[in-house]
């Protein structure tokens, strides 16, 4: 059992494209190794650059806010309570385009590690 508890998570993580990252279980969060899970907020306007990974499976549900998905050459919405799996290699970015916060769960297998990460620009 691992417990990941507020007062012990790592610090957030503000890229300069905008994107808020706090791990809430992972590597740095209580050591997980098997997957992780990280709660992701995206200011309106704002996006993550597009990215892939060539052993992580990554699952991204969104919580609030609307989301636009572009996964290799595919186009769509997500709204709260919707999710896609993103499977290696597939460049994937999304973007908040509206007035409000995006706030989504980021859930990678195995645990996310940078190495792991591949800018696609």
């Amino acid at each position: 059992m691992k417990i990941s508890l507020k007062p012990n998570l790592p610090p957030i993580f503000n890229n300069p494209y905008g994107e808020v990252l706090q791990e809430i279980l992972g590597r740095q969060a209580a050591g997980a190794t098997s997957h992780s899970l990280a709660e992701v907020t995206i200011p309106p306007g704002k996006a993550s650059l597009p990215h892939f990974h060539k052993k992580s499976e990554e699952s991204y549900l969104i919580l609030s806010g609307q989301a636009t998905m572009v996964i290799d050459t595919e186009r769509f919405e997500l709204a709260p309570g919707e999710a896609v799996l993103i499977e290696p290699f597939e460049v994937h970015q999304i973007f908040n385009n509206t007035r409000e916060d995006l706030v989504f769960l980021a859930v990678c297998v195995p645990a996310w590690y940078a190495e792991d990460s591949f800018d696609a620009v």
